[in-house]
């Protein structure tokens, strides 16, 4: 069955794109949930005017990410913790960490946005990426330090 996305739905499309899913799955989730119109004769029009409206979203979206990645590239989280010997943190500094200290600063960035590899465990500094809108990765600097 085809159909026409009207919200960005994960593993299957963003806004506006014409997909081919499966009846059941559009009969008894996408379509009940108002994420998807099917694409017919009719809906032409509902499509043009779609691919407008996901145009401009996407603009604004990516704009406003420019602009975050522009300021988070020059801060520097200094995040206090403390160590044990040889520099080992009691704990571990996490993506939730950072989410936190970045609240304090002015920036709302889920948590899920920030890419760890493993839960820090040692003092140091450290660059971690935030993955935001369109694809765009920030850089942020993340000092741990004895508390």
């Amino acid at each position: 069955m085809k159909v026409i996305l009207q919200k960005d739905v994960p593993n299957l499309g963003d806004a506006g794109d014409i997909k081919e899913v499966a009846k059941g799955f559009a009969r008894n989730y996408l379509i009940p949930n108002k994420l998807v119109i099917v694409a017919n004769e009719s809906s032409k029009k509902a499509i043009e005017h779609q691919a407008k409206l996901v145009k401009i979203k996407k603009e604004k979206r990516r704009k406003t990410s420019e602009k975050i990645v522009s300021s988070i590239s020059d801060i520097e989280l200094t995040i206090p913790a403390k160590v044990g010997e040889e520099g080992k943190l009691f704990g571990s500094i996490t993506s939730i960490d950072i989410a936190k200290q970045l609240k304090e600063k002015g920036f709302e960035i889920d948590k899920r946005k920030i890419l760890l590899d493993a839960p820090i465990k040692q003092e140091g500094e450290y660059k971690i990426s935030i993955k935001l809108e369109e694809g765009l990765i920030a850089a942020v600097k993340v000092i741990v330090v004895k508390e």
